[in-house]
């Protein structure tokens, strides 16, 4: 991917549809912004996953070719198919990284051994909602496992600090939310979903592969804020709400931050120690290295600080306080 998006720098150039389109994008083109060049490579990688482009497959993994041959590949794609190529380019990348599920494995074994309570789940930025099933992944770390002995997806992070607690969750209720939430029954989706994860990270597909054959809790099409709002007022009592979100936060509106925040403070308001709310966030946070992971939980508003993970889950610093505040 690495050696791709340097043929693509180096040698795109003006006069053909697709290079004029990538080549005078307005705006922040970067991974902070509209991640132009992670969507022109989901483009590419999709045409090879639907089968459209044979010289084009045969220049990508697990073949190995020189940067000559990769970019005639490459660019015959983008003359060839610019139509869909386009077509594709107009939407944002849509991910759902399950190697981020380690952090919520490790936070509601956590939140368990505190709280002994069957858990509600709600997730922000669900996409295809495949982590809502975290309950159902195996984390392998330090010749320790926590989660079912016969997990279809399993987990081994490169993991430092503490081990979390060992307490298994119950999950009673799941459900997610995303603007556009992929449906994993439509072909269209599916393949988008999946040119994300690249070409040469076959264990990731195959980790994917598995998640997508476990049952699917519901994603609903909506605004996250506006579905957090009703969400919140829907936690039986004798269970602990979990609210969670992985690099997701940051994309929202700054006011739509801002009321998020407020709805959680003023739920927490009404928390009680057997009707327990909790906020998990892995957001990035101007620090470094990775993502921020914090939780909240109410009552009582205790903001904790867990630690840190890579935004894609190769590695947790799990620095959990050692107790409950």
């Amino acid at each position: 991917m690495g050696r791709l998006l340097r043929v693509l720098a180096d040698r795109l150039q003006t006069g053909t549809p697709v290079a004029d389109r990538v080549l005078s994008w307005p705006g922040d083109i970067g991974s902070s912004g509209q991640s132009v060049p992670l969507r022109l490579a989901g483009a590419l990688h999709r045409l090879v996953l639907a089968g459209l482009d044979a010289p084009l497959t045969a220049a990508y993994p697990p073949n190995m070719v020189d940067d000559d041959r990769l970019w005639a590949a490459v660019s015959n794609a983008l003359d060839s198919h610019a139509p869909r190529l386009l077509d594709w380019l107009a939407s944002p990348p849509q991910t759902n990284e399950l190697r981020r599920a380690s952090v919520l494995i490790a936070a509601g074994h956590r939140l368990t051994a505190a709280h002994q309570l069957p858990i509600m789940l709600s997730e922000l930025g669900a996409s295809a909602g495949l982590n809502l099933n975290w309950d159902r992944f195996a984390l392998d770390i330090a010749g320790h496992r926590l989660g079912p002995p016969d997990a279809r997806v399993r987990l081994s992070p490169n993991w430092t600090g503490q081990l979390p607690e060992r307490s298994r969750p119950e999950v009673v209720d799941k459900r997610g939310v995303d603007l556009r939430p992929v449906d994993l029954e439509n072909e269209h989706d599916r393949l988008r979903l999946l040119s994300y994860l690249w070409p040469d990270q076959p264990d990731r597909m195959a980790l994917t592969e598995n998640a997508i054959s476990l049952p699917r809790p519901p994603v609903d099409r909506a605004d996250a804020i506006d579905w957090l709002e009703t969400r919140l007022t829907q936690q039986p009592e004798g269970t602990l709400h979990l609210v969670y979100h992985t690099i997701a936060w940051q994309y929202f509106p700054k006011e739509a931050q801002q009321r998020g925040t407020a709805l959680l403070a003023e739920a927490g308001q009404k928390a009680t120690e057997t009707r327990p709310l909790a906020h998990l966030s892995m957001e990035a946070d101007g620090d470094g290295p990775g993502a921020g992971l914090t939780l909240t939980t109410w009552p009582g508003g205790a903001q904790l600080p867990l630690g840190r993970a890579d935004f894609h889950g190769r590695w947790v610093d799990w620095h959990a306080p050692p107790r409950f505040g």
